[in-house]
């Protein structure tokens, strides 16, 4: 018995997010559809492929050899559909780019813009994802491609399936409430600013950990005051003066610069946008032309 591509993305989903109701969720499933689908699956490859354990289940030897070939088998289904309309010249499959908080801002109308002026056959979706895990969207097909940070103290995760493409590199300053009555100056190091209180992402976070490098290089520990992963969320509370941030010109897009006073560190602190693109993606049409668009649209944002 041929094995179903539905039953083989079910299972991949499964490894991705752990339990069978939060796949459902996922891929709008009944409970029942879903238990259906892995039975189907079992009997097509004639073992089991979940364990019971406890109230969960795991995937046996068998569901992870599946698993192991699934984005292979999964991606070659999707490029024959995509050759397929190619050839009949229908417009080629919807291309999905990953986006998140000052991307999305910054970047997509005029992206969208290029897409349609360059491409207009081409169907762009976009999907928010955690900016942490973007590589790991891209490379569990999650989005065709994603936009991503890569710190110089935090690197991005490399590996045979996915490539970066430097979009820009971007320079931090830090930025203060622009009320405040202890100005700080036009350029300053950051022992100098140190015993501020800083606002400042999650320290798991890509973005948390570099920042932390930078002043460890530095033989610094910032006193940080408030822990918040959204920049929005992180520059209302700098307005206020309620403590420091780094911002680069990208993340300043989500908030009135009027409100804000900008130092230059004197230290070089810098991140690389890029965006992740799988390597394989022959035949793939649509995934180069929105990599055309984007590398066409970002320099031309200011």
């Amino acid at each position: 018995m041929r094995l179903n591509l539905n039953h083989l993305a079910a299972l991949r989903e499964l490894d991705r997010l752990g339990t069978l109701s939060a796949v459902a969720r996922s891929l709008s499933y009944t409970s029942g559809a879903l238990s259906q689908q892995m039975d189907a699956l079992e009997r097509a490859v004639g073992a089991p492929v979940l364990a019971r354990v406890g109230r969960g289940v795991v995937l046996t030897d068998v569901g992870r050899a599946l698993v192991d070939h699934a984005d292979a088998v999964l991606g070659a289904e999707e490029r024959a559909r995509e050759a397929a309309a190619v050839a009949s010249g229908r417009p080629a499959a919807p291309v999905t780019l990953g986006t998140w908080g000052s991307t999305a801002a910054a970047l997509l109308v005029p992206l969208l813009r290029v897409a349609a002026a360059e491409h207009p056959g081409l169907r762009v979706r976009t999907r928010e994802v955690d900016v942490n895990t973007a590589a790991a969207a891209v490379r569990h097909r999650e989005v065709d491609v994603a936009f991503g940070l890569d710190y110089p103290d935090w690197p991005l995760p490399r590996d045979k399936d996915i490539e970066l493409v430097l979009l820009r590199r971007e320079r931090f300053m830090v930025a203060s409430a622009a009320s405040d009555p202890d100005r700080l100056p036009a350029r300053a190091a950051l022992a100098d600013l140190a015993g501020r209180p800083w606002i400042l992402p999650v320290r798991e976070t890509a973005m948390g950990r570099a920042v932390l490098s930078a002043f460890r290089r530095a033989g610094l520990e910032p006193d940080v005051s408030h822990e918040v992963n959204d920049t929005a969320s992180s520059l209302r509370l700098v307005e206020q003066g309620l403590g420091l941030a780094p911002v680069t010109d990208l993340m300043l897009r989500l908030a009135p610069r009027a409100r804000l006073r900008l130092t230059a560190p004197v230290e070089t602190l810098a991140r690389d946008l890029v965006l992740v693109v799988p390597v394989d993606r022959a035949g793939r049409a649509g995934v180069d032309a929105l990599v055309d668009v984007v590398r066409a649209a970002v320099p031309a944002v200011g």
